[in-house]
This record gives structure tokens, C-alpha cells and sequence, in this order.
């Protein structure tokens, strides 16, 4: 009695059991990486960086105060540099890298630096010098807890940041995972290959060898994708984490750029996961199907 019909019913399940958790495991794994490279981009940087215009800024401004005697220039310098400030800040909270958390503080700072130029404003305006020392003496102690306020913002911004570019173990094992069913998968197909070419005298098998080599190639090409997007977040988390002056930030917001340049195309690619697990399934089906059909109503002999 011939048993090549059951053989290949069972290899065909098997084949598109493999497949269809080779496809679900490779889109989380891939999903898990590449999800956050794009908020990192084009959310966390702009607002760090705009956090870091923010604090030079005012540091600007402040000495642009230290500068002025009394009934001196309060409008020029320190206005230009307060005004930058605010712009910076409109920018961050526009990012939301830290959620509710990060507008709470944002609104803060915005009301002490209203308060921190008022004060300033008094002193230029004061005759006095020892009501002009206590008005800058306010005003010094309000731009120094306005600074550390957005050094506490900026330090969880650069958490949020550094959990986007972290490679945590659930992704280490997934991709694990991937590893395994990928090589299990093409074992698989090798194998029902050579069943087929063993008992139909078949050199070429080309839908089973087509399904070979998408899921070979498919997984590796999706890995090195996933390979340079963790690295270039690497690298741009460190550019994040340095202090910079307000002449290098622009220079930093140009490299995180440039190492991220590819984030949307990168992440773009999950959803075709799909397609190409589909197209994988297909494959299998069409190659194995027609041969068991040959013996569905075959009477056992």
C-alpha cells in the first residue's frame, strides 16, 4: 500500500505550521527593533536637542545680565536669548517625548522664565544698587532652578531614548527564535525536496526551492536591517548623551540624522513581513499540493 499521499499531507502541514510561526515570531522580533526607530528620530532627538537650545540659552542670557550695569541694556541680548528659549521649549513640548510628564514641566519653566525675566527687567530698571543686587540674586536663583528643571527633563528624555535603542533579552530571544524556526523551516523544505525528487524522479522542485530561498534570504536580509538600525540608534544615543554648546547642536541634530536616515524604509519593511510569509505558505502549497491531489482518490493497492 503507497503512503507517499499521507507522507506529503504531513509534510505539507508541517511545512505550513513552520511558515506561518516563522512569520509571526520574525514580524514581533522585527516590529520590537524597528518600531522605535523612527520616534527616535523624529521625536526623542528634536527634543533633546531642543531641551539643550533651551539651557544655553538662558545661560546666554543670564550672562548677558551679568554684563549690564544698572540702567543698562535688558532688552537686547538677554531679550534675544529669552525669546530662543521659549522657541526651543515650544519645540520640546511639541515633541512629547516623556508624555504628560514632560508638558507639566514644560508649562513650569515657562511660567519661571516669565517670572526670571521680570525680575531682570527690575533690575535693569533699578537706580539702587542694593535693590539691583537683590532683584539679580532673585533672578539667579530663578534661572538656576529653571536649568536644573530642564536637567531633570533632559535626563528623562534621554531614559525614554535610551529604552527606544535598547536591545532587551524578550528581543534577543525572539530573534533567537527566528534563528531556529528559519533554519528548522529550511530543513524542512531541503527535505520535502528531496522526498519529492526522491519519489517523482523530479531533479527541480521550483516552488519548493523558490520558498528555500525566500525564507533563507528573507530572515538575513531582515537581520542586517535590524543589525544597522540597532547600531545606528546606538550612535545616536551617544551623540544624545553628551552635553553640547549651543553652536555643536545643530552639528548633532545633522549626525543623528544621517546615522538614521534609512529608520522610515527600515520600518516600512515589518508589514511585508506578512507579505512575504503569505508568499512563503503559497509556495509550499503549490509545490506540495499537486502531487498529494495524485492520490487523493487513489485506491490503496
Amino acid at each position: 500500500m503507497s503512503t507517499t499521499g499521507r507522507d506529503l499531507a504531513r509534510r505539507l502541514w508541517l511545512l505550513l505550521a513552520l511558515g506561518a510561526a516563522t512569520t509571526l515570531v520574525l514580524f514581533g522580533a522585527y516590529r520590537g527593533v524597528h518600531d522605535d526607530t523612527v520616534p527616535l528620530a523624529s521625536s526623542s532627538t528634536p527634543g533633546i536637542l531642543a531641551v539643550d537650545s533651551a539651557k544655553n540659552a538662558l545661560r546666554q542670557a543670564h550672562a548677558a545680565v551679568d554684563g549690564s550695569g544698572p540702567g543698562g541694556d535688558a532688552t537686547g541680548d538677554f531679550h534675544t536669548q529669552i525669546s530662543v528659549a521659549h522657541q526651543s521649549i515650544a519645540v520640546a513640548a511639541s515633541e512629547n517625548v516623556t508624555g504628560l510628564a514632560d508638558r507639566h514641566t514644560l508649562q513650569t519653566v515657562t511660567g519661571l522664565i516669565t517670572v526670571y525675566s521680570a525680575w531682570v527687567e527690575r533690575a535693569g530698571q533699578e537706580t539702587d544698587a542694593s535693590l539691583r543686587g537683590a532683584y539679580l540674586y532673585y533672578a539667579e536663583q530663578g534661572q538656576s532652578d529653571i536649568v536644573d528643571r530642564l536637567d531633570d527633563l533632559r535626563n528623562d528624555q534621554l531614559e525614554v531614548a535610551r529604552e527606544q535603542a535598547s536591545f532587551p533579552w524578550p528581543l534577543r530571544l525572539g530573534w533567537g527564535a527566528v534563528l531556529v524556526l528559519c533554519l528548522v523551516m529550511c530543513a524542512a523544505l531541503v527535505e520535502a525536496q528531496w522526498f519529492a525528487r526522491h519519489r517523482f524522479r523530479s531533479a527541480v522542485h521550483p516552488p519548493l526551492l523558490a520558498a528555500t530561498v525566500l525564507c533563507a534570504s528573507g530572515v538575513a536580509i531582515l537581520g542586517w536591517f535590524t543589525v544597522r538600525a540597532h547600531t545606528a540608534m546606538g550612535d545616536s544615543l551617544a551623540e544624545l548623551r553628551a552635553t553640547r554648546s549651543a553652536d555643536e547642536i545643530p552639528e548633532t541634530g545633522a549626525d543623528v540624522e544621517r546615522y538614521m536616515a534609512d529608520a522610515g524604509f527600515w520600518a516600512s519593511l515589518s508589514e511585508w513581513v506578512l507579505v512575504g510569509g503569505v508568499l512563503l505558505m503559497a509556495l509550499t502549497l503549490v509545490g506540495l499540493w499537486p502531487r498529494i491531489s495524485e492520490y487523493r482518490f487513489r485506491v490503496p493497492r
